[in-house]
């Protein structure tokens, strides 16, 4: 891509994103669409435009997103959202201080040297003869053995030094956020909880129930208060599953019937009782669904008493009367063997995954390592096709591949289009289908609560996405369009690599646009959201309860979205010195993230869970990632550059591994655990246990009786007087 194109590309990309910006400020200050611009806020039960002002300006989001404050993001959507926005904020500043120093250093030293115009005269050149005008402004313009590459390598410790210096910063920044929110005197169920797995084999004529209220009484006697066994529920979740199903369909039944007596006298819903409803015997609607819903409640009755007495599990939740002892309890050694009462903090209730709480140690480790060997596998052979399509959706390579499109890859203003964003977007549709298998691969490795299968899920992707998308496409561009110089001077490989990185660098740049342009004028202008819920208000919405389900917005997603951020990271940092000029992109990127998601954060989308800032330590290791990725990188091109300083950039990756174990060291104990000095602090009330205890139990073995009686077996009634911390 030449530099003419490029800057169309840009100015594509900046139009789009601010016609989708007027549409933002048009279609949200219309009535009809307040559940899609607001859901948060209505959710809270607050007015829309409580706080903000209800205005066709399409600048007045910019304004309220920059005067709200970090406590305004915790109010609306918790802790973990505002971690989030200290890793924009963190990186944001990162590109800032490089940038301050690097582009008015690096970009004139660079513009004034002619290494492009010799390299043109010989063989050694980086893109078969072809530069590019943004080549003149990177490092592939400075001569072999140029004096100049002195600032380009002092260039490279700034960068370092800045990361060290503001990560350090904001891991102190989430430690505290994190201890505030611990320590806050509402009362949270998941600080009163544990939650043991691995138990042994109980003894004769002793129920799970009876072995584990003895063994945690006998050992917490004064702050004991009551334990749960877990089930089995795969059962009873069918049922419950299929009841709340049925119940839905009666409520739209209803509606319906309902919506049809406003007209004449009525007609009530039929539907037929075989497959899909396309079969079988024709029924009145509200009386077959009515009887479904008192047939299989009575199932449901009855097989919560069975799942409770007779599919008891090898784990349960213990509940405390002090969060104190609860904190303690999760981070002691209970027993002589590693594999029995291993005992770890609860989880928010919300968050538990049942099914995986019963997975015995030793299956949880080869579970782990299968997954890791898979996950290794994907990420290897993905790198083929991602390197196969950053080659072929080239328009150059599409004429030859498939001649009948030439007639409409040639036409003028298509061509500059496609040109500019043909790879890019393929290269965003390919990796949209990989996310759900990494969430359901962590799920398989018996992973208790759905945070922490989010984490997971985000470091697999984040390692995939950089090592086939940054070095995949970095590697594939250049083997297929050198391979027949490969073929003919095998050991140049290296050397043709390190010189292909500045000419990638265009491609990135357009990715980075198109991410930031595009991808958050889509996310401002929530247009596809729209579309759909007012569809489905107008065909398939027939009661309110449907209605919520069509508008609600969910999480902020950050399985996907913190990787595709560390992605940029890595690229903006790794050719920060070797082509300054996309520091100014990853600003743009960061700066335009942090307003456009603040905006939904505060208005938009509804937290799903609460870790209290669990992601920060993963962010922060990942940053460091890019980092050192970014400084062997520059060690290699440096080396390719002939530099005789080189061996001064050594250090830089073993003092980033030196950063990282001291971090590690000094604040992940606090996000793994709890600190005994954040659970002492008084509450403003005294714990309800009662409600504490209730408030895990799962959805479908809630009896709708509340009777004792029903859980005493699973769900232990030895319990104590209830006790503040």
């Amino acid at each position: 891509m030449d530099f003419s194109s490029f800057l169309t590309s840009l100015g594509t990309s900046f139009v789009i994103f601010i016609v989708l910006m007027m549409l933002f400020a048009w279609l949200s200050t219309r009535q009809g669409n307040a559940v899609v611009y607001y859901p948060n806020r209505i959710v809270k039960g607050m007015e829309p435009w409580e706080g903000g002002s209800r205005t066709r300006n399409p600048f007045a989001w910019i304004k309220e997103a920059l005067s709200s404050s970090e406590q305004d993001v915790i109010n609306m959507s918790g802790i973990d959202t505002a971690v989030y926005f200290v890793f924009l904020s963190t990186v944001l500043g990162i590109l800032v201080l490089s940038g301050m120093v690097l582009l008015p250093v690096l970009l004139p030293i660079a513009a004034t040297d002619d290494g492009v115009k010799k390299n043109e005269h010989t063989s050694n050149t980086t893109s078969n003869g072809t530069f590019s005008d943004l080549d003149k402004l990177s490092m592939a313009n400075i001569e072999v053995k140029s004096p100049r590459l002195w600032a380009f390598l002092v260039a490279t410790y700034w960068v370092s030094v800045v990361t060290y210096f503001l990560t350090f910063k904001a891991y102190k920044h989430v430690s505290a956020l994190r201890a505030t929110a611990l320590m806050s005197n509402e009362v949270k169920p998941e600080q009163f909880a544990v939650l043991v797995r691995d138990l042994p084999n109980a003894t004769s004529g002793q129920t799970r129930k009876q072995q584990v209220d003895t063994y945690f009484k006998s050992i917490y006697p004064e702050t004991f208060y009551r334990s749960m066994v877990v089930t089995n529920n795969k059962e009873v979740d069918k049922i419950w599953g299929e009841l709340e199903g049925f119940k839905k369909k009666l409520a739209r039944a209803e509606a319906i019937y309902a919506l049809s007596q406003r007209n004449a006298q009525g007609t009530r819903p039929t539907n037929r009782t075989g497959f899909l409803g396309l079969c079988g015997k024709k029924v009145d609607s509200i009386e077959y669904y009515t009887e479904k819903i008192k047939e299989l409640t009575q199932k449901l009755e009855a097989e919560q008493k069975v799942t409770l007495r007779e599919k008891q599990q090898g784990s349960a939740l213990v509940f405390f009367t002090s969060r104190v002892t609860a904190a303690l309890a999760a981070q002691s050694l209970h027993a002589q063997m590693v594999d029995n009462w291993t005992v770890t903090e609860a989880p928010e209730p919300r968050q538990l995954i049942w099914s995986n709480l019963t997975i015995k140690f030793y299956e949880r480790i080869i579970r782990q390592y299968v997954v890791y060997i898979v996950v290794f596998l994907i990420i290897v052979f993905y790198m083929i096709p991602i390197a196969f399509i950053s080659a072929v959706t080239t328009l150059k390579n599409l004429r030859k591949l498939l001649p009948f499109l030439k007639p409409i890859v040639d036409i003028a203003a298509l061509k500059t289009v496609l040109e500019a964003y043909l790879p890019q977007l393929a290269l965003i549709i390919f990796l949209a289908l990989l996310p759900k298998f990494l969430l359901f691969l962590s799920k398989t490795e018996g992973i208790p609560s759905g945070s922490h299968v989010i984490r997971a899920a985000s470091g697999k992707y984040f390692y995939f996405i950089v090592f086939n998308v940054f070095i995949g496409v970095t590697i594939g561009g250049t083997l297929f369009t050198s391979i027949k110089t490969i073929e003919e001077k095998p050991n140049s490989v290296f050397d043709m690599l390190a010189k292909s990185l500045p000419g990638n660098a265009t491609f990135f740049l357009t990715f980075v646009a198109l991410k930031f342009f595009v991808g958050y004028g889509l996310e401002l202008s929530r247009i596809v959201p729209l579309i759909i819920y007012h569809l489905k208000r107008k065909y398939l919405c027939k009661n309110e309860a449907e209605l919520r389900e069509a508008w609600f917005p969910g999480d902020i997603n950050y399985a996907t979205r913190v990787p595709s951020d560390m992605l940029i990271v890595t690229i903006v940092l790794c050719y920060s010195v070797i082509a300054p000029v996309i520091i100014p992109f990853g600003v743009l990127y960061f700066a335009l993230g942090w307003l456009v998601l603040r905006n939904q954060a505060l208005k938009v989308y509804v937290p799903a869970y609460e870790s209290y800032g669990r992601m920060w330590p993963h962010m922060q290791t990942r940053i460091i990632s890019a980092l050192f990725l970014y400084q062997v990188t520059m060690l290699g091109y440096f080396g390719v550059m002939r530099f005789y300083y080189t061996p001064i950039l050594v250090p830089l990756p073993i003092l980033s591994l030196v950063f990282v174990f001291v971090c590690r060291k000094k604040f992940y104990g606090a996000f793994c655990h709890t600190a005994l000095e954040v659970a002492s602090q008084e509450l403003k009330e005294t714990p309800h246990m009662e409600q504490i205890f209730k408030s895990f139990i799962p959805p479908s073995l809630i009896s709708e009786k509340q009777e004792d009686e029903h859980f005493e077996d699973a769900l232990s009634q030895v319990s104590r007087s209830e006790s503040s911390v």
